[in-house]
């Protein structure tokens, strides 16, 4: 039993979830809300649930959030069902409360959300299978084309200049100035390398500003682990996490799937000799993505994603490390040092990502043509 089941059971019994409660547990892959696996029996079947409390340091206004989540997922169930006689497995459905909200407070404050589980379906940290890889990008090209008419001016923005690399840099800046945890002196070959690789990392935020790329509905967190594929045929299904829906760029969305999928290693991998950019899955990604939006990109948006690639990897290395400095308040750690492991592994694949630009860019040109 874990220690907060009861807690657990009392938000199920907020969601009106139906039937005999057979378990909980606890799903660690997520470095930011806690989530739990719910199984219900009914009809003499398991019945499961995902619950979720969200992390409202990261997320100040997590009703605002839902309103995001709502919006999102009622527009794509809708185009879905314009060509298909269900959506049921292929986009989040979030549960109501007795009184009709998608999410609920509780006593201490906390906030809490539940949509149903998708049977049948898997999800994955890291992936081989260049099949798969190519799903992936299919699944968030088509994330982008369900919601290409979506009014973007009506997401609110839940973490303001989420994507401003420019804001993010000025922040890594002062963190390192402040010096928290005591921690600067021993980072400062990382600190140097990312100071080295900000004027690359901050154009496509210039562009944007210029007005130069169109802000779009962008998910903004396009990890593979963000997508569940059907556990038979692997081919995907609903993307998840939706959290972070923002308006923003293609290339934010393309650029952040890549720093992950297109990886030779886990993202907080210690051994740096190891870490490089796969141009194989890079260009099943870039099929998948590339091919889905055909038509529904500006010839700059094209021309950025490959940047974008350099462009997330280093911002989210920056991230890492600034957290790192802070004193790891922002994501979920599970040993002193994985903040710094994590910064280091970005550090070294923006580097290597930087060296292999021209080629990546073909790739996208091949694609698009």
């Amino acid at each position: 039993m874990i220690k907060e089941e009861k807690q657990v059971r009392e938000v199920c019994d907020r969601f009106g979830l139906q039937g005999e409660y057979k378990c909980c547990e606890i799903i660690n892959s997520g470095h930011i809300n806690t989530t739990y696996q719910v199984t219900f029996i009914r009809d003499q079947q398991d019945k499961r649930y995902i619950l979720q409390r969200v992390n409202t340091y990261v997320f100040e206004n997590p009703v605002e959030v839902m309103d995001n989540i709502v919006a999102v997922t009622q527009y794509i169930r809708a185009k879905i069902k314009e060509t298909q006689p269900t959506a049921k497995r292929n986009v989040l459905h979030y549960s109501q409360t007795n009184d009709g909200k998608f999410y609920t407070y509780m006593p201490d404050g906390s906030f809490w959300r539940c949509y149903r589980y998708i049977d049948d379906s898997v999800c994955y940290m890291q992936v081989d299978d260049l099949n798969v890889v190519e799903e992936a990008g299919k699944a968030f090209g088509e994330f982008q084309l369900y919601l290409a008419d979506f009014p973007v001016a009506n997401l609110n923005i839940v973490i303001p200049h989420f994507h401003n690399t420019v804001k993010r840099y000025s922040v890594f800046k002062e963190a390192v100035e402040k010096d928290a945890a005591g921690r600067a002196k021993e980072v400062e070959n990382e600190i140097a390398g990312y100071l080295a690789l900000e004027e690359i990392a901050t154009q496509l935020y210039a562009l944007q500003r210029r007005g130069e790329l169109p802000l779009r509905v962008t998910h903004n967190d396009t990890k593979i682990s963000n997508i569940l594929f059907d556990c038979q045929s692997h081919k995907h299904l609903s993307v998840i996490d939706l959290d972070t829906v923002m308006p923003g760029l293609v290339a934010n969305d393309f650029g952040d799937a890549i720093r992950i999928v297109a990886s030779e290693t886990e993202e907080d991998e210690k051994d740096l000799s190891k870490v490089g950019v796969n141009l194989e899955k890079y260009e099943a990604f870039t099929k998948g993505f590339v091919q889905t939006l055909k038509g529904r990109m500006t010839e700059k948006e094209k021309q950025t994603l490959a940047l974008g690639a350099i462009t997330m990897t280093v911002e989210c290395g920056v991230r890492f490390l600034t957290d790192y400095l802070d004193g790891d308040k922002y994501f979920k750690v599970h040993y002193a040092t994985q903040n710094l492991d994590r910064a280091k592994c970005h550090l070294k694949l923006a580097n290597e990502m930087v060296g292999h630009f021209d080629e990546m860019q073909k790739i996208v040109n091949k694609y698009c043509d």
